[in-house]
């Protein structure tokens, strides 16, 4: 039954925590230990800023900004 619920968390989650391991260069398990540490000090509070930070990653498509290189004035 636990393996269950682990699967479907692991299968269902929004890789934040990979996300962010992948930026700052560490293993992915300190990360989301982190996350765990900081949900208990600051009473949860990282919640909201997890579930913040996993709907911008799944909507990451609608905030990339397109840039073009222009080779010459003439091309505005």
């Amino acid at each position: 039954m636990i393996q269950k619920i682990v699967f479907f968390f692991e299968m269902k989650s929004f890789g934040v925590c990979k996300w962010w391991a992948r930026k700052l260069g560490i293993n992915t398990s300190k990360v989301r230990i982190g996350f765990i540490y900081a949900s208990f000090i600051a009473l949860g509070s990282p919640l909201l800023i997890y579930l913040i930070m996993a709907w911008i990653l799944e909507h990451k498509h609608y905030f990339k900004l397109q840039r073009k290189t222009r080779s010459t004035i003439w091309e505005l």
